[in-house]
């Protein structure tokens, strides 16, 4: 939907599970990944052999890009890796043990590079040690309350009553962050970024395997499962998504003051959106993660229908709730409004998109 790239930043302190959880993301079917990361080691998709250079750009069987950098270069990698020739479809950011996130956020956010936007930050947290940790690294509290998405992993080494209690504290420290429990990394790559819709290619008898549809289907029948393997399905590896389409303009104001004060466990917003302002026919373009919304004034292409669609996407949402908020945006007077309606929608848009629209 957008002409930008997202970059998603995965953070956490050592041993939380971040290179785990971004190998399981590399196994994504028909997405182009580009991964920049400090250390090529720790990434290993089984046997496939990269070389660990620094300022090294390899590319992976499964159509992936791999870059081991000094994070103080990330400009110049992402004019790289967002170069159309890469067909990168979102990038991720695997920040060191001791990174500190808000300066990696910031050289995404203030990027000049027109080809890629913030796709929020993601803290991995290890749910067995968590108190330990936060003794060792007091900071961890301050990341937690900067992430957009807090994956609260190796949920399955602690008992279930613990496990609420943990998550329910770190909820209360970190607000309206979702915070998203699971194990082995596992986390469905809709809740973190868009996958397109490419064909995917159905082998024919006699076709042989792609080594990346290998490795995926070995990864699904070896799961490492510490010892309980029996069937079950984990509960809170699910995440939910709420789809919102309106024939009538909507209320920016509305929309906006939704946005700035989200559902509980809302993690990402997107969609096409018009607005019910007088002499004002353009289309906007929606995205938001976390608490970093996004907004992109466009045009409406011929023949396409003037109408506003939405799609809400958390864990723990409430369906009722958020459709009844949703339908507060739509602006049902018949009288249009001013432009002034649309001030609020301003501090989300970019400099070059207005610069664009002029």
């Amino acid at each position: 939907m957008s002409r930008r790239i997202p970059v998603l930043i995965v953070a956490g302190f050592l041993g939380a599970g971040k290179t785990t959880l971004l190998n399981r993301l590399l196994r994504t079917r028909n997405t182009r990944i580009g991964v920049v990361v400090n250390d090529f080691g720790a990434v290993n998709i089984d046997a496939m052999l990269v070389a660990g250079q620094v300022d090294a750009m390899v590319s992976l069987g499964n159509g992936c890009v791999c870059c081991a950098v000094d994070v103080s270069e990330l400009d110049d990698l992402f004019d790289r890796l967002a170069h159309p020739k890469q067909k990168i479809d979102v990038i991720v950011v695997e920040a060191s043990g001791l990174a500190e996130p808000r300066n990696l956020i910031r050289m995404v956010v203030n990027s000049d590079n027109p080809r890629i936007r913030y796709g929020g930050l993601v803290e991995v947290v290890d749910a067995e040690h968590f108190r330990d940790s936060r003794a060792l690294h007091p900071e961890l509290g301050t990341h937690l309350r900067m992430a957009d998405l807090v994956v609260l992993n190796k949920s399955d080494r602690v008992e279930p009553a613990a496990l609420e209690r943990l998550r329910a504290e770190i909820a209360e420290s970190v607000g309206q962050v979702p915070v998203y429990p699971t194990s082995h990394g596992r986390i469905d790559p809709g809740l973190l970024f868009d996958e397109p819709n490419r064909e995917a290619h159905a082998p024919r008898v006699g076709d042989q395997l792609s080594f990346d549809e290998l490795l995926l289907d070995d990864d699904h029948e070896h799961e490492h499962c510490d010892g309980d393997c029996h069937d079950h399905r984990h509960l809170h590896d699910a995440y939910d998504s709420v789809s919102f389409t309106s024939e009538t303009d909507l209320n920016p104001r509305e929309l906006i003051a939704l946005l700035e004060d989200p559902p509980v466990g809302l993690f990402r917003a997107k969609g096409v959106l018009a607005f019910a302002v007088a002499d004002d026919p353009r289309k906007f373009l929606l995205h938001m993660v976390g608490r970093h919304i996004t907004i992109e004034p466009t045009q409406w292409s011929r023949h396409e229908p003037r109408v506003s669609s939405l799609v809400l996407i958390g864990s723990g949402l409430d369906r009722d709730l958020v459709l009844d908020r949703l339908e507060a945006t739509v602006h049902s007077s018949d009288e249009l409004l001013d432009d002034h309606a649309l001030l609020p929608l301003w501090r989300y848009v970019a400099d070059d998109a207005l610069v664009g629209e002029g």
